[in-house]
């Protein structure tokens, strides 16, 4: 009976043991399952991080570069013959169908101001890119169709009483549509491209970023002087040779593959999300301001004074355009900051991003408005060279002879080589001679372009004054069809100048732009140099219409007579010379009080580094100069009290005194 219950014992010591051992295992288990756990999720950051690295970088770059350049080709190669189109199809006047032409450049031009809007503020760089890729690829299918369809155009005129049909309302219509739909997807494609690029290459961190930035932007560019050789003499071509039918057809096709190749590298691509309303924040730091007028800057003392975002590196705004620092002036933390730290009012309170986003565009205005000038003299040369060169002898060789239309890809090629020699030879050439790196600045750059502009109207005026003198002397006088013996290779050098001017101002432009707004305006950056040329084009029908009204008073011929040996193309390009000569010493005064550009890296509301640098001027002032400046804060705190003081009662004020600031 006593070793009944010694056997029960037993089992239940064992047992005990046994779920001992379990509990023991199992926490050994599920320790060494947290472990595995921890690990995958490790691994599986890690991952993340990978596919994250590998996104952006050079993969991306024969994508943005493929769809910027075959719209490129695609738009510029309708361009040239374009009024050949109208003249010839449509039975329009010369004069009309320039206008329309004109407004087409014009809208194509600006509305990319537009495409950087809703990119910035809105859609971000990649949908409008990609809508952008779409309304145009329409608006080319659509002009393709009235060359396709006979009933979108007027009938052909009638030989036998000379008389032609205009348009109707609804051919009319279709023709605008289509041109319509063109400049809305360059307004889409053109302000984005060059930043979504950027926005590929561009590591901060990185001490080689702004030389990988400028190699870009000029491979970039050469990229877009190579599309207009194409669209100028390939597209060209096949509209002469093949008609209209295959010659609108073959740029639809081309912005087929633009949009297809652009949308098959979408999961490669860095896609920065739109993030405030930038004109929105620039209206109410304006307004802001203008509430605020009377109230008194607060001392130098940062603490608490300004309103800044959470993540900014920027506490305090700079003194350039110092009433602007008005719309960012706190009066009343607990009334005026939401618990996110967000302004309850935006209204009444801006952050020093804003006010600081609005004053790095303020101070690029007078820079970008000296560009204006460079603009107007290559819109000059779309039309007057090509009545030139079409009275002069065009043969390159016995047996091939250039298209009177075809003389502006010299500029173009000019610019896509000195781009290559640049920044391949005539750079690091340099730096190994001086032994150290060479670099022209960039407002250096442009400042060379707009003297090379101003330098190619002086030859222009010399060249056309001989080939006038040249018609006179062979009795071409009343005969402006006539051909002169004289070479129209003449005429290339104005043309390589203007190249060179292009390579330094163009791209100069765009870099500075880039460098000196915040990254957050890079799509507003982008179009700026587009927005110059779309008021230059407005700006050169003024000039031109001016010159022609002044020149033709009391009966006289015209300076820009339609007979070329009549008129006095030669004077007008002397005006132009004399023009850009101003306009040279304009650019240096808006350099001068520029100032220094802002070096990669320190860009407003990117990296503030200026202001980290005024706060440990701060940190590393001794006791007296912290003693002096304490009176002066004290002066100005007191003045600031009074002025709060008359815009709060006393308890408002009271919180205010006991806030940490």
């Amino acid at each position: 009976m006593e070793a009944f219950p010694r056997i029960e014992e037993e089992p239940a010591e064992s047992s005990h043991r046994d779920t001992e051992l379990a509990l023991l295992g199992r926490g050994q288990g599920q320790s060494l399952g947290m472990d595995m756990e921890v690990e995958m999720e490790a691994n599986s950051e890690q991952r993340k991080m990978s596919k994250k690295i590998t996104k952006g970088g050079l993969i991306t770059m024969p994508f943005i570069i493929a769809n910027e350049a075959f719209e490129k080709v695609a738009s510029y190669g309708l361009l040239p013959n374009m009024v050949l189109y109208l003249i010839q199809d449509y039975h329009l006047g010369v004069a009309k169908a320039t206008n329309i032409l004109f407004l087409w450049s014009a809208a194509t031009n600006f509305l990319p101001v537009v495409g950087a809007f809703l990119s910035d503020s809105y859609l971000g760089r990649f949908l409008t890119i990609g809508l952008g890729s779409i309304t145009s690829l329409l608006g080319m299918i659509l002009l393709w169709l009235t060359a396709m369809i006979p009933t979108t155009k007027p009938p052909h005129c009638d030989l036998s009483t000379q008389s032609c049909k205009a348009p109707s309302t609804s051919q009319f219509a279709l023709l605008y549509s289509s041109f319509a739909l063109m400049s809305i997807g360059a307004g889409g494609i053109r302000p984005c491209s060059l930043a979504f690029g950027a926005d590929q290459l561009d590591k901060r961190d990185n001490p080689k970023n702004e030389r990988v930035l400028e190699t870009f932007f000029s491979w970039y560019y050469a990229s877009y002087a190579l599309s207009v050789v194409i669209a100028l003499t390939g597209i060209v071509y096949i509209q002469v040779h093949l008609g209209w039918r295959v010659g609108f057809g073959v740029p639809a096709i081309l912005m087929f593959f633009a949009s297809l190749l652009f949308f098959l590298a979408f999961p490669f691509y860095i896609k920065h999300k739109a993030s405030r309303h930038l004109f929105t924040g620039f209206v109410q730091v304006l307004v802001v301001a203008y509430k605020n007028r009377k109230l008194a800057f607060p001392p130098r003392n940062p603490n608490g004074w300004y309103h800044h975002s959470k993540d900014s590196k920027l506490v305090v705004p700079t003194d350039r355009l110092r009433f602007l620092n008005k719309a960012c002036i706190l009066r009343m933390p607990e009334r005026d900051i939401n618990p996110d730290g967000s302004a309850s009012n935006p209204w009444s309170l801006c952050t020093v991003d804003q006010v600081e986003e609005l004053k790095a565009l303020i101070k690029v205005i007078p820079i970008w408005s000296s560009g204006i000038m460079m603009s107007i003299v290559t819109a000059s040369q779309t039309s007057f060279p090509v009545l030139q060169a079409n009275s002069m002898d065009r043969h390159f060789s016995s047996s091939f002879e250039i298209p009177a239309g075809s003389f502006s890809m010299f500029l173009v090629i000019v610019l896509f080589l000195w781009i290559a020699l640049y920044d391949r030879i005539i750079l690091p050439l340099a730096s190994k001679i001086r032994g150290k790196h060479v670099r022209l600045g960039v407002k250096q750059r442009m400042g060379i372009g707009l003297f090379l502009s101003g330098l190619a109207m002086v030859v222009a005026a010399i060249v056309e004054n001989a080939r006038r003198r040249k018609a006179i002397q062979q009795g071409f006088l009343n005969n402006s069809q006539a051909l002169v013996g004289m070479t129209a290779m003449w005429l290339v050098p104005q043309y390589c100048l203007l190249g060179l001017a292009e390579a330094f101002n163009a791209i100069g432009q765009t870099e500075f732009y880039y460098s000196e707004l915040p990254k957050s305006m890079s799509s507003i950056a982008a179009s700026l140099f587009g927005l110059g040329m779309a008021l230059a084009n407005l700006l050169a029908t003024v000039v031109l219409s001016t010159v022609d009204h002044l020149t033709s008073r009391g009966g006289k011929e015209s300076w820009v007579s339609n007979n070329i040996n009549k008129g006095h193309f030669d004077n007008y390009y002397w005006v132009l010379a004399v023009m850009s000569a101003i306009n040279l010493l304009y650019y240096f005064v808006c350099s001068y009080f520029y100032g220094p550009c802002v070096e990669q890296g320190t860009k407003v509301s990117d990296e503030g580094k200026s202001m980290d640098g005024e706060n440990e001027l701060a940190k590393l002032s001794n006791g007296a100069r912290d003693e002096v400046e304490s009176l002066k804060d004290d002066e100005k705190l007191s003045k600031f009290k009074d002025e709060v003081e008359c815009l709060k009662d006393e308890e408002e004020l009271s919180k205010l005194r006991q806030s940490p600031s």
